[in-house]
């Protein structure tokens, strides 16, 4: 269920993003957010998922965050969103703050792989949504961290398919997993550790 407060800050947010994309605002400087449709997406599955824990690599304004967050509102999960642009945590957090969603979603600031190689404890869903040229270093640390029956989203499969497709490779081909890409939006991997 979405409520007036995450709705007006979700349809803000595509506005801007449609906005930016029309003016060719430089890629650094604007919100580089999924769409609606795998904002859904990533809603749907973590509903029929029930997480407990959510990990977001790439937080940007928030808007994917708020997606996540509102299932894990339902179903009394956390989500833990990674983001080192200073200026984006601050929008982020913002947009959580006004989507009534900042009790639910902590941003934390800095390295994401860092976080990850400091990390013990298994995730049951993480979302990622970062550097393209991170997407292979970040695997070989998500991987030994995601749960048995964990779930992992990427995004831009698609839309970035020659920088994604060694990504592609090793994750469809890494035996711990079962996945595919879902041809919606920019192209979504979608995997699931294998129990």
């Amino acid at each position: 269920m979405i409520d007036d407060a995450a709705r007006a800050v979700m349809a803000r947010l595509e506005a801007q993003d449609a906005s930016e994309r029309e003016r060719d605002v430089a890629r650094s400087e604007r919100l580089r957010q999924i769409s609606p449709e795998v904002g859904r997406f990533l809603h749907t599955v973590a509903l029929a998922r029930r997480p407990r824990t959510i990990v977001e690599i790439g937080t940007s304004g928030g808007y994917s965050t708020i997606w996540l967050s509102l299932a894990a509102r339902i179903i009394g999960a956390s989500v833990t969103t990674l983001e080192l642009d200073p200026k984006k945590i601050a929008a982020a957090a913002a947009n959580l703050r006004a989507a009534g969603l900042d009790d639910v979603a902590a941003i934390v600031e800095g390295d994401a792989a860092a976080y990850l190689r400091a990390r013990r404890e298994p995730v049951d869903f993480f979302f990622l949504d970062a550097e393209k040229e991170d997407y292979l270093a970040y695997l070989d640390l998500i991987v030994p961290l995601l749960a048995p029956g964990g779930v992992l989203v990427a995004d831009n499969l698609l839309s970035h398919e020659d920088d994604l497709a060694a990504f592609r490779e090793r994750a469809l081909g890494d035996e711990r997993l079962s996945g595919l890409v879902v041809p919606i939006g920019r192209g979504e991997l979608f995997a699931v550790r294998i129990p």
